[in-house]
Order: C-alpha cells, then sequence, then structure tokens
C-alpha cells in the first residue's frame, strides 16, 4: 500500500501531544493503514510502541472493557512515553473511558473505529476538546496514479468516474468483481454503519431515501423536495424523519452537504442544501443499466479532490440567481468554479460560461470539463479534467 503522506503529514505534528488522536472516515477509506504507516513512522524513533487491533477475536476476548484494557497498558508499558495504537476501538466495552484515562499517564494515545460507533457528535461529547480528528477520505486521482505503479495497472480517469476510489477495489482485476466487492461494501455500511447503529425501524424508507440521494448526488436539494419524490414514488416519510436520515448518513460520512451562498441576501441558504458522495461508486452501482452518471459525478469527484486539497467549498448564487457550482477559498484567495462534462456544445458552452457574467475578476474563474480542447477566455481558465486531478493546489495553474 502506498505511503499516504497527506494524511501523516496532517498528524504528524500531534504525535507527542496528550490529544487523543482520531482517525475517522467512511468504512474502508484506509483508515487501519494510515494507523500502521504513522506506527512505523514512530518505531524508527521509540520502541516504546504498544498496537492492539480489536478486529481480532483473541484479542478482543481477552480484553473486553474499560478495566481489561487499562491492566493490559500497565502490565505492558514502558518508562517514558509510550505510544498507544488502537484499531477498531469500539469493540472495547467503555473505550471512552480507558482513552481518556491513558492521556493522562505520559501516553500518546491514537485510535480508529467503525464509523457505526465511531460518530463525529459521540466523541465531540466525550472527549470535550482532548482530541483532535482526521477525516481519511478513499483515494483521490492521485492516489491512484501511484498505487497503480505498485499494483502494476494503468489508471483511467473515466475509471475513476464510475467506480472512485476505494483502494481495495484496485486490487480486483475485471470490473465485474470490482462492482461486487463495491456492492457488498455498500450494503455493509448501510446495513451495519446505519441501520443497526441507530436501529431504524422503517428500513424501507431508509433505504428508498438513500438510495435516491447517493444516485442523485450533486444536485441542489431540500427535505421538502426528498419528501415529494417519496410522494410521486407513493411512499410516505415525514419531512422531520428526512433530515433524521440524512443526518445519519452524513454522520456515517457516506454523504456530505454544502449550502449554497447567496450573493443576493449574503447568506447561506438554510432550506436548500447540495449533497456530494463519499466515492462516486455509491452512484454507479445504483445504476444496474450501465448508464452511468457521468455528468454528475464528475463534478462530485470535483468536489472530493477540492476538499482533500484544503479547500473551503460552498455552492455560489449570483445575484441573478444563477449558480456556480463551487466558490472555494484558501489562504485568502477566492475562485469560482463550473463544472461540465462538456461545453461542445452551443448552448451548454454559453450556460457554463454565462454564469460567470456577474463575477469581477478579483477572483480566478475556472471551468473544469472533460474536453480536450482549450476553451479558455481572457477571464475564464479552461481545465481538462485530467490536468485538474494533477493538482495539489490551485496556485499550481498555469
Amino acid at each position: 500500500m502506498i505511503e499516504r503522506t497527506h494524511y501523516i503529514e496532517q498528524i504528524r505534528g500531534f504525535y507527542d501531544t496528550d490529544l487523543i488522536k482520531i482517525i475517522t472516515g467512511v468504512r474502508r477509506s484506509g483508515k487501519s493503514v494510515i494507523l500502521e504507516q504513522i506506527m512505523s513512522e514512530i518505531k524508527r524513533d521509540s520502541k516504546n510502541v504498544l498496537y492492539l487491533n480489536f478486529e481480532d477475536e483473541r484479542i478482543r476476548s481477552n480484553i473486553p472493557d474499560c478495566r481489561k484494557l487499562l491492566e493490559y497498558i500497565d502490565s505492558q508499558r514502558k518508562p517514558g512515553k509510550n505510544y498507544l495504537f488502537f484499531d477498531e476501538i469500539q469493540e472495547v466495552k467503555d473505550w471512552q473511558l480507558a482513552c481518556k484515562t491513558l492521556r493522562l499517564g505520559d501516553n500518546s494515545v491514537f485510535i480508529t473505529g467503525s464509523n457505526s460507533k465511531l460518530l463525529s457528535k459521540e466523541y465531540t461529547k466525550e472527549f470535550s476538546g482532548r482530541y483532535v480528528a482526521f477525516q481519511v477520505r478513499p483515494f483521490v486521482f492521485k492516489e491512484i496514479v501511484a498505487y497503480s505503479k505498485e499494483l502494476g495497472f494503468s489508471p483511467s480517469v473515466s475509471d475513476y468516474l464510475v467506480w472512485g476510489g476505494f483502494p481495495k477495489r484496485f486490487e480486483f482485476e475485471n470490473s465485474e468483481d470490482q462492482s461486487k466487492y463495491l456492492s457488498d461494501l455498500n450494503q455493509s455500511i448501510v446495513e451495519h454503519d446505519v441501520i443497526n447503529r441507530y436501529n431504524i425501524q422503517n428500513t424501507e424508507l431508509f433505504r428508498r431515501v438513500t438510495n435516491f440521494v447517493l444516485k442523485t448526488n450533486s444536485r441542489i436539494f431540500s427535505s421538502r423536495s426528498i419528501e415529494g419524490y417519496l410522494k410521486n414514488e407513493h411512499v410516505e416519510g415525514s419531512i422531520n424523519t428526512i433530515i433524521k436520515y440524512l443526518n445519519y448518513l452524513e454522520e456515517a460520512y457516506i454523504i456530505e452537504r454544502i449550502k449554497p451562498y447567496s450573493a443576493k441576501t449574503k447568506t447561506e441558504l438554510s432550506y436548500y442544501f447540495k449533497i456530494y458522495d463519499a466515492d462516486v461508486s455509491f452512484n454507479s452501482i445504483r445504476h444496474i443499466d450501465k448508464q452511468y452518471d457521468l455528468t454528475h459525478n464528475l463534478e462530485n469527484i470535483v468536489y472530493n479532490e477540492l476538499i482533500y486539497m484544503g479547500y473551503k467549498v460552498s455552492v455560489y448564487n449570483n445575484i441573478d440567481g444563477k449558480e456556480i457550482d463551487f466558490f472555494v477559498q484558501k489562504d485568502g484567495k477566492d475562485y469560482y468554479i463550473q463544472v461540465a462534462y462538456s461545453v461542445v456544445e452551443k448552448e451548454t458552452y454559453e450556460r457554463e460560461f454565462g454564469a460567470f457574467a456577474r463575477i469581477d475578476n478579483s477572483a480566478q474563474k475556472i471551468l473544469i470539463t472533460n474536453d480536450d480542447l482549450d476553451y479558455s477566455t481572457s477571464t475564464v481558465k479552461h481545465l481538462r479534467l485530467p490536468d485538474f486531478l494533477q493538482l495539489d493546489s490551485l496556485d499550481d495553474i498555469n
């Protein structure tokens, strides 16, 4: 597995602090691998490293609760600072108490856990400012390129647009095996991480809401519009229930919601939001006819890549109501970004470029498409998707 330096560099400055280091994110995004890579790095300078993987039944059965974990660490720790690594920590009863106790004893504590238990609202409450959390995502394209050299395959932007970046899928050689793996992973995430975690009774309604949301990514929603869709499908679901289900999906890192910013009112629009999937495979596995939604997956991928680069991202509504897909900010710099699969057709070209008409030139305006031709103008920079995917920062744009 490639070294995921993007995440390790963010965590490295906290190695020796007494803050609990939480590595979180959607299932099978590579949290355990990053934990192992951090542990290997620390072992270069210290022998005081203890690692426990609670997916191992032998460990779980001998250390089932907080008391047993504290006893075990006391029996194994060495003089000086000790570095404690706990994988799938949620299997330990009262694990939160154990972590809070251990951080007080000259220990540096690192944990990962299933997102069915290790939810942001839980550790925010339990650890009360005594932690730092790092969200791990499936591979972005640069990581796929690096992993392809290790496994000996040729990465494809088109493949990424359909099947996304869950690391394990690249170990399977044909698309049928990859699709089967991703379908099983989706079921595990939805069933285990959400339905069982929240003891959802109306599983049919939850699955309908989930399927609709994940299949219609990169679009503006309101809870009422989702309710309207369900009514058209002759399915009853209250707005409060829909909001609750969306919160569950977000807490499990399956989706992310961003609110539009209105240039007219200078505020966020509270009742509307745009939903992006953690990985575009959540969309593609729901298309049994292989008519994949490349247009919206492309926008979803641009969103994921921008977040990976560290940008604050929102949707922007012009004064005249025209939407710009992304308004992104970082280090005092602003960018307006439109995304389209292609602008070959005149109507699409005019629509995408027209969205920038009311934006002054103080911020950079960017259009990202999958076209080969360069459609840059004097005020708008056109980026081909493959070129965008190789950027480390928007500052690198020529």
